[in-house]
């Protein structure tokens, strides 16, 4: 055999070996596309919906407006030295609770002490002078009175008279100048026993000392003003001082509900009514702020100054009141807030009939079983005001006016009912206030009906997709390595 035979008989042995491995990578291929889609079907015949399920309870909705304050005592004192000293001892410590008139500090007090000393002893010579003075009032009578009668009987001249009613005169004013004098004294000495009384410090008001602004052995100035030793606060009543922006002032108002947490109040409330508005703001980085005042009891101390207060303004809310997600509504178009103020939808099939014959199915005053003319009736019934099945005036209506706020906008909506025997309905409700999660239930529906409020979906397509994805990568990358 010939080399050349030898060389075509190789070349026809690769050829066919060629073609089978080609053949084989596009069966692997062909497979692995099969096997592919056929996961990727299975997925998402595996992927199932179904309804969010929500049951209508009673519960509390309320919209608020946020702001940031610290509290402060409602009443506080600053207790002070009015005389120069050293602080020789301190009787109280901060957190003591003090009553009105208890002794707090004394001043060294040897300087005041001698000014008192020196001012008795004045007195006590100038009333020695008292005698002195009086008995020489009583000779320059005696002899005036002597001249007189001499003057009478032409026995004496008239100067030697002159001079005795001169003399007479003279020591009268003698006497009461030394008197003025000891009662200036005296006045004297009540003020140098004042500021003896000063270097003993006594609380003017009963309350906590909440702090101490100098040490026993700290030497007192108090010629140019009055330097403060201690505060004394009442902790029975806080003030909360918020800063509220000026976004938010113009819904806020004198008297409305507000209550606060603290950071270490839990979720514990404290509620009270907004007392003021201070017109002049804080100007902060550019920002405006306003300060809100409110008061609140502490008589159970558990709070202090200079706590961080979360404050919430309330804006509208309702208490105890029929509730639905949000989620679960659909309102109807035209029903615009303040359209349908005052009317109540009542439920299907229940027993109060509403004005004008509008009976739903069962002799109930249904909405959703009333015709189109009918309804435009309704609408028009609202409009006028005279409301439908009932009217505004119900318990929940009496409950926001007893808060003080004003009575909500009321606006129609439909909700899918979720009966028990498995079957779904739609409903037409009145909604009243509404949160960013809830909305008040005026009619309609009742506690532990439940509604449809969103769609599940169980099997994972969004991860099917993204693992399919991985998978064909790695499937491309297996392809490049053959």
């Amino acid at each position: 055999m010939s080399i050349s035979d030898t060389d075509s008989n190789n070349s026809m042995d690769k050829t066919p070996l060629k073609h089978k491995r080609l053949i084989s990578v596009v069966v692997i291929l062909l497979l692995a596309g099969a096997g592919y889609y056929y996961w990727r079907s299975s997925g998402e015949q595996e992927m199932q919906t179904q309804p969010l399920i929500a049951t209508i309870e009673i519960g509390d909705i309320e919209n608020t407006i946020t702001a940031a304050g610290s509290l402060q005592p409602y009443d506080f004192v600053e207790v002070g030295a009015q005389v120069n000293g050293i602080l020789e001892t301190l009787h109280v410590d901060i957190g003591d609770v003090v009553e009105e008139g208890q002794l707090l500090a004394e001043i060294d007090a040897r300087i005041q002490e001698a000014r008192v000393d020196a001012s008795r002893a004045s007195i006590e010579a100038q009333e020695a002078q008292i005698a002195a003075r009086k008995a020489s009032l009583e000779l320059a009578r005696a002899n005036a009175l002597r001249q007189e009668r001499l003057m009478a009987a032409d026995a004496t001249s008239q100067l030697d008279y002159d001079n005795a009613i001169n003399s007479l005169a003279s020591a009268e004013a003698s006497l009461i100048q030394l008197e003025k004098q000891i009662q200036q004294s005296l006045a004297s000495l009540e003020s140098d026993e004042t500021q003896l009384e000063f270097s003993r410090i006594y609380a003017p008001a009963a309350g906590t000392v909440v702090s101490l602004e100098m040490n026993e052995g700290r030497t007192i100035n108090a010629n140019q003003q009055a330097p403060t030793i201690l505060r004394i606060a009442d902790l029975d009543t806080m003030t909360v001082e918020t800063e509220i922006s000026e976004a938010d002032i113009g819904r806020i108002t004198r008297g409305m509900e507000v209550y606060f947490t603290t950071l270490g109040g839990g979720n514990r409330r404290w509620y009270s009514e907004l007392r003021q508005i201070l017109p002049t703001p804080v100007i902060e980085n550019n920002v405006v702020l306003y300060t809100g005042l409110f008061d609140v009891d502490n008589s159970d101390a558990s709070l202090l100054s200079d706590m961080t207060a979360q404050v919430y303004f309330v804006t509208s809310s309702a208490r105890n009141v029929l509730t639905v997600p949000l989620g679960a509504l659909t309102f109807i178009d035209g029903a615009a807030p303040g359209q349908l103020a005052g009317a109540v939808a009542a439920r299907p099939g229940g027993g109060n009939a509403g004005p004008g014959g509008f009976a739903g199915p069962g002799g109930g005053a249904g909405i959703a079983g009333m015709t189109e003319e009918q309804r435009a009736q309704l609408r028009e019934r609202v409009a006028s005001g005279q409301g439908f099945g009932g009217g505004g005036a119900g318990p929940r209506g009496q409950r926001a006016q007893a808060n003080g706020q004003t009575a909500p906008a009321r606006r129609l909506a439909t909700v899918t009912v979720a009966n028990p025997d498995g079957s779904q309905e739609e409903r037409e409700v009145m909604i009243g206030i509404t949160s960013r999660i809830d909305a008040e239930v005026i009619s309609g529906l009742e506690a532990g009906d439940k509604v449809v409020a969103g769609i599940l979906q169980t099997g994972g397509q969004a991860p099917a997709q993204q693992n399919g994805q991985d998978d064909r990568s790695q499937m491309f990358r297996a392809m490049r390595g053959l």
